[in-house]
C-alpha cells in the first residue's frame, strides 16, 4: 500500500532531490499546494498571490520508511524557523508547511513540531504551517526531476548538491541503492 505525504521547504528543486534519494519513496512530483487559485502556474505562484507554496507530492511504501522519518528529513534538510523565505529564495511560495491527507499526519505533524520547538528553548520557534491537503497542482513538466536533468546548472551546484551531501552524510541509512524515478 502507499501513501501519500506533500511538504513544503522551499524551493521543489532541492526538496525533490532530496526525498528521491530515500529507501521507501516510490515517487516524488513537485508542484503546488495550501493556496486557493485552481490551476496556478509557476509564474502565478511565484506572485505571491495565489496562497500556493511549492511543494513536493511524496508517494511513499510505509513498510519501507515511515511518515515520522519522512517527518525527520523534511525538518533537517531545511529551516523551518524562517517565515517565507529558504535561503536567498523569498516569498510567501518558499515557505514551510506540511499538507496533511489524514488525522494521524495531522497530528504526527503537530507533534514533531511541539517536540521541536521544546527541545529548542530558547532558539527560533518552528513557522511551519500544517494544514488539510486540498487540491495539489503538478508543477510544468521543466520543473521535474529537475536536478538529475540539469546537475551542472548553478543552482544544483551551490544549493543543492551541499544538500544532498548533508542528507548522505545525516541518514545514510536510510538511502536508496537506485534513486526513485517517475
Amino acid at each position: 500500500m502507499i501513501n501519500v505525504a506533500v511538504f513544503g521547504g522551499g524551493c521543489f528543486w532541492c526538496t525533490e532531490a532530496v526525498f528521491r534519494m530515500l529507501k521507501g519513496v516510490t515517487s516524488v512530483m513537485p508542484g503546488y499546494g495550501g493556496g486557493t487559485m485552481k490551476n496556478p502556474s509557476y509564474e502565478d505562484v511565484c506572485s505571491g498571490k495565489t496562497g500556493h507554496a511549492e511543494v513536493i507530492k511524496i508517494d511513499f511504501d510505509p513498510a519501507l520508511i515511515s511518515y515520522k522519518t519522512l517527518l525527520t528529513v523534511f525538518f533537517a534538510t531545511h529551516d523551518p524557523s524562517t517565515q517565507n523565505r529558504q535561503g536567498a529564495d523569498v516569498g510567501p511560495q518558499y515557505r514551510s508547511v506540511i499538507l496533511y491527507n489524514n488525522v494521524e499526519q495531522k497530528r504526527d505533524a503537530e507533534q514533531f513540531i511541539a517536540e521541536l520547538n521544546a527541545s529548542a528553548a530558547g532558539g527560533a520557534p518552528v513557522t511551519t504551517e500544517v494544514k488539510p491537503l486540498g487540491d495539489f497542482y503538478p508543477a510544468e513538466n521543466y520543473h521535474q526531476n529537475y536536478y538529475t536533468k540539469n546537475p551542472a546548472a548553478p543552482y544544483c551546484e551551490i544549493v543543492i548538491n551541499p544538500k544532498l551531501e548533508k542528507v548522505k552524510e545525516k541518514f545514510a541509512a536510510l538511502l536508496a541503492q537506485i534513486p526513485a524515478t517517475e
